[in-house]
């Protein structure tokens, strides 16, 4: 059953956010991506902070030794992301970040294999982690799981965006994005087997998927919410982020 949920987790944030792109125009996806990255911000650092990181304490690992995965995780993102393989952006032509006209044009055609190459990389280790949080506990896999699907939607739909300013026909732009998904897939399903017998290293797991976590929210997704707004968006964007946050709180508080 575990790895039936697993497969259905993993394939259901792929699977929402191109059935978004796909239903949505382009400028509507443009104004929905920014209430996303808010409102995803709040669920990746309250699932971190309120519900994955207190459960991997509660083990009885060191927690000096759980630091240290944390900060060497934290690290180890910083690397990944730096050779482009971490990739987690969601900027789109028009977003106020003030590029040169046809940006995401050259920035797609320069690297076309590596916007896949990275979201697949990315996509393979939420798959992981989502595996490894349903082997320590199943409602924990849940909640760490809504966490990543929270962040893969505007990830994904910002992608489908800078394709199609790229150049790139509907069909193709989703089924990029829909291959890239799959990777989740497969990140889950090996670390169901290949995780599950290692049960004493599911704390240190846990904390990597933390780690995770709050580089992404801290690193790229805090960056894209700190611009000067008007004060109503400025409400608007505090209003989601909080939304996020009180949907983990929620979990975490029915869980216990």
């Amino acid at each position: 059953m575990t790895l039936l949920y697993i497969v259905l987790t993993t394939f259901a944030g792929g699977l929402l956010s191109v059935l978004i792109a796909a239903s949505l125009t382009v400028g509507l996806l443009g104004r929905l991506v920014k209430h996303l990255v808010s409102l995803s911000t709040g669920v990746l650092l309250g699932t971190a902070l309120l519900h994955v990181l207190p459960e991997a304490f509660e083990g009885q690992a060191s927690s000096h030794e759980l630091f240290l995965t944390l900060l060497g995780g934290l690290l180890f993102f910083f690397l990944l992301e730096k050779a482009e393989l971490y990739r987690h952006t969601h900027h789109h032509e028009g977003d106020g970040h003030h590029h040169h006209h046809h940006f995401d044009t050259q920035q797609a055609g320069r690297g076309g294999m590596a916007v896949l190459v990275g979201d697949s990389i990315h996509n393979f280790c939420d798959g992981v982690i989502i595996a490894a949080a349903f082997l320590a506990d199943t409602h924990l896999g849940f909640v760490t799981a809504m966490a990543i699907v929270a962040h893969e939607i505007p990830q994904e739909v910002g992608d489908y965006i800078v394709l199609l300013n790229a150049g790139f026909s509907r069909a193709r732009a989703l089924l990029y994005n829909a291959i890239s998904g799959l990777a989740a897939v497969l990140g889950g399903v090996l670390g169901y087997f290949v995780v599950g017998p290692w049960e004493s290293l599911f704390p240190y797991l846990l904390v990597v998927a933390s780690s995770s976590f709050v580089y992404v929210a801290v690193a790229d997704l805090i960056p894209q919410l700190q611009r000067r707004l008007p004060w109503r968006d400025t409400i608007a964007q505090l209003a989601w982020l909080g939304a996020g946050l009180g949907l983990v709180s929620l979990l975490v508080t029915s869980s216990h």
